[in-house]
């Protein structure tokens, strides 16, 4: 099965509630709880999409996000940040990384949503 979104997050509930609204809204959904498990899932589902908590076990987000922008194959994949750490400066960290997106926790799920929505209907970028 095709995987719209992939989801990076280490909290079970939030994970939870993350899987149930993006099915909801009709995607396909894939998780993993480490930041070492992402770039495997990434390169074995092809998601259309990554969630990306920034605060995660073995790896951070940035780490994630950065080796992702590295990578030719994946270099594409939009990327929402969804994290607790909503100081600016890790937004400007983020989006100095390659971050397509960038949300706080707690998020009104609807803004979760609109913004995959928003990714997935951009023009496909090619290298960055």
């Amino acid at each position: 099965m095709a995987i719209d979104v992939l989801i990076a997050e280490d909290e079970p509930s939030i994970l939870e509630a993350l899987s149930f609204v993006l099915q909801r809204a009709g995607w396909n959904i894939g998780a993993v709880m480490d930041g070492e498990a992402v770039m495997e899932a990434v390169r074995n589902f092809q998601p259309r999409v990554l969630i990306l908590d920034i605060m995660m076990p073995k790896r951070s987000g940035f780490e994630v996000l950065k080796q992702i922008r590295a990578e030719p194959t994946m270099r594409g994949l939009p990327v929402l940040v969804l994290t607790a750490k909503g100081q600016q400066q890790d937004r400007r960290v983020a989006e100095q990384l390659g971050a397509d997106s960038f949300l706080t926790k707690p998020y009104a799920n609807a803004d979760v949503v609109n913004s995959i929505r928003l990714l997935l209907d951009r023009p496909a970028s090619g290298a960055a």
